[in-house]
C-alpha cells in the first residue's frame, strides 16, 4: 500500500499533469478543499502562525498537530492528507518513527518533514510510512536563519540542494517540495527527478504549488508573503458581516 501514492504521482508526473495543493486546519475548511478537488490537503505547522498566532512554527507540538489533523481527517473523503511533523520531533530515526506513527494512526496518508535527513526518511518508508520532503527555506529553522532568505543563489548552495533532492529520493520520498528555492535550480530539480517537486515561492518550474489558504484566500491581510497573489479578499466580506449583525443587534427593538 505505501507506494500507491508514490507511483500514482510518479506516472502524474511523467504524463505532465501538474498538481495543486493547499493547507488546511479545521473540518470546514478541509471539507471546502476536498469538494473543490485539491490534489492533497496539507496539515502544516503553519498552524501556529496562521491559527494559534505564534510568530513562526517553531513552537507547534506534536499534540496540536494530532488535534487538527483529526478535525481535518473528518472533512476528506477524497484527496490525500499529509501532515507536518513539528520541529523536534524528528531529530533521530526513532523518535521521528514513533512520531509519524501516531500521526498515521491519527489519519494521515503521508507525513512531511524538513531537510536532508535521508536516513531519517529511509526508516520511515521502510515501515510503510509514505514522507514528503521539504529543501530550500526550512520554516523550522528560520530562528537560527535570521528570517526567510532564498536558497540555491551560489552554485555551491545549488549542487548541494541538487543533491540532497536526489538523496530524498533515493531515500523513499513520494514528492518534495521546494520553498524560496531559485526558479531556474527548481527547474533543474523537478527534472532530475521522477518524483513530483511542489514549489511554494520557487517559481513555475515545479511539478505543482502549494500554498497556505489564508493567503490564497486573503483572511489575513496583515500578513501577506510576497510570492503570493490572493485570490480573493475574504477579510472584508468577513468583517462587514460582522459589523452588520454588531448594528442590527444594538438597534433591534426589546
Amino acid at each position: 500500500m505505501v507506494n500507491i501514492l508514490k507511483d500514482s504521482w510518479i506516472s502524474r508526473k511523467a504524463s505532465g499533469e501538474r498538481q495543486g495543493w493547499l493547507t488546511a486546519y479545521d473540518y470546514p475548511s478541509a471539507r471546502l478543499l476536498d469538494e473543490s478537488g485539491i490534489d492533497l490537503i496539507l496539515v502544516g505547522d503553519s498552524l501556529g502562525m496562521v491559527v494559534l498566532g505564534q510568530k513562526d512554527t517553531v513552537d507547534v507540538t506534536l499534540g496540536e498537530m494530532i488535534h487538527h489533523l483529526k478535525a481535518v481527517r473528518r472533512g476528506v473523503s477524497r484527496a490525500p492528507v499529509a501532515v507536518d511533523l513539528p520541529s523536534h520531533t524528528y531529530d533521530t530515526p526513532a523518535q521521528a518513527l514513533a512520531s509519524a506513527r501516531l500521526l498515521v494512526e491519527a489519519g494521515a496518508d503521508a507525513v512531511k518533514l524538513e531537510g536532508p535527513l535521508p536516513e531519517i526518511i529511509a526508516t520511515l518508508t521502510k515501515e510503510s510510512i509514505q514522507v514528503i520532503g521539504h529543501l530550500g527555506m526550512l520554516p523550522q529553522h528560520v530562528r537560527e536563519e535570521g528570517g526567510y532568505h532564498r536558497k540555491g543563489k551560489s552554485e555551491e548552495e545549488a549542487s548541494r540542494l541538487l543533491q540532497a533532492a536526489l538523496d530524498l529520493q533515493a531515500a523513499g520520498c513520494c514528492a518534495i517540495v521546494l520553498e524560496l528555492v531559485e526558479a531556474t535550480l527548481t527547474e533543474t530539480i523537478s527534472n532530475k527527478l521522477a518524483i513530483p517537486t511542489i514549489g511554494i515561492g520557487s517559481g513555475t518550474g515545479c511539478d505543482g504549488q502549494i500554498l497556505v489558504t489564508t493567503d490564497l484566500l486573503g483572511l489575513q491581510p496583515w500578513f501577506r508573503p510576497s510570492f503570493v497573489t490572493p485570490k480573493a479578499d475574504l477579510a472584508t466580506p468577513f468583517k462587514t458581516a460582522v459589523k452588520e449583525f454588531i448594528q442590527e443587534t444594538k438597534g433591534a427593538e426589546k
